[in-house]
Order: C-alpha cells, then sequence, then structure tokens
C-alpha cells in the first residue's frame, strides 16, 4: 500500500527512510496556531489529526497517511518554533539550566478502511552550556527557526554540546521509530 508522510520536515523524511519505506510527502498547510490546548499530549494529537484532515480531502489511492507533530516542554513551558531571533537566543541560551522535553504524536491513516491510530512518544535531551559565540552562528544560519524549541539535536555547530538524549533519538527528530513502526503494522 501507499505511503505519504504529511509533512515537509527532513528529519521526518530521513527517519522514514532509515526505517526502510518508501513514501511520498505532503504538506497539510494548516493554521498551527489556531489549534491551542494546556496539554502538551493533547495539543500535539490535536494539531496531528488536524493535518490528517486537511491532507484526507487530497488522497484519492488506499494510501497509509502518516502525521505528526512536537513541541518541547523546558521547565514546565511549552516551547514552539522560535519567532523571533532573540526568541532563539533565549531557547539557546537557557536550554543546559533545565532538560527540554520533546513530546510528539504520530497518527497513521488507512484511507481504504478508515482505520486511524494515534500515539504519543516523549524523549528527553541534556544540553551543555553553549557559548554565546556558537548561538550566535546558530540564529545567523537561521535552521533552528524551523524546530520546536529552536533546536535539533543533528545540527553539526548544537551536537557537541548534546550532553544525553532519554528515549528514542527519532523521537527527538520528529517521528519516533519505534511507535510509527507499530501504528503502520497495525493500520494495514
Amino acid at each position: 500500500m501507499k505511503i505519504i508522510l504529511g509533512s515537509q520536515s527532513k528529519n521526518r523524511r530521513k527517519v522514514l527512510s532509515k526505517m526502510g519505506y518508501e513514501f511520498t510527502t505532503l504538506s497539510s498547510d494548516i493554521d498551527e496556531k489556531a489549534i491551542r490546548d494546556a496539554d502538551p499530549k493533547k495539543l500535539v494529537l490535536l494539531l496531528a489529526n488536524a493535518k490528517t484532515d486537511a491532507l484526507l480531502v487530497r488522497i484519492i489511492k488506499p494510501t497509509l497517511l502518516i502525521t505528526s507533530d512536537q513541541v518541547v516542554i523546558w521547565n514546565g513551558q511549552v516551547r514552539e518554533k522560535p519567532e523571533s531571533p532573540e526568541q532563539a537566543k533565549e531557547y539557546l541560551k537557557s536550554i543546559s539550566q533545565y532538560p527540554s522535553q520533546t513530546v510528539t504524536s504520530v497518527v497513521v491513516t488507512n484511507t481504504k478502511t478508515g482505520k486511524r491510530l494515534e500515539g504519543v512518544d516523549a524523549a528527553k535531551i541534556y544540553f551543555r552550556p553553549i557559548p554565546d559565540e556558537v548561538i550566535d552562528k546558530l540564529v545567523r544560519n537561521g535552521t533552528i527557526f524551523d524546530y520546536a524549541g529552536g533546536f535539533s539535536t543533528n545540527d553539526p555547530l548544537l551536537f557537541p554540546y548534546v550532553d544525553r538524549i532519554e528515549g528514542e533519538v527519532e523521537s527527538v527528530l520528529g517521528l519516533p521509530k519505534t511507535l510509527t513502526q507499530n501504528l503502520l503494522e497495525e493500520a494495514q
């Protein structure tokens, strides 16, 4: 059965490719800021399901559709993608003070049967202090604005400051491998 990843995320594409799947991608283009919930697990599920709903109307052939969303929790606060260079710097300067927890949802829908399955996975990332010159380079580079929490653990500039990860690295990258595999198998 055809697989569509409802995401343009390079990291999610990389994870699904490494899992051995052939797939195409579609972008849902929803207004994520219009969907809110104080509970991070509920929020990421609401967002992933909204992406699913937006994409289902565009899919004609039997397909396994995968959507996902992620937020980062730092010291009890939800941190989504930084909206300004100042906010990005604030995020990067503070991430060594407390671990960052990624909360990632996955929704898999079998368009032939209508079966929709979902789950949430979490992982914790511990960072060492990041020097100001590295923070400045990361902000100038601009790619951190694409990531919840304002960081990507596989960014070559930031990777040396990752102390450890508790949980799946793939979960931190935005598509938990074990959860995704289980949902895909169950959806078929």
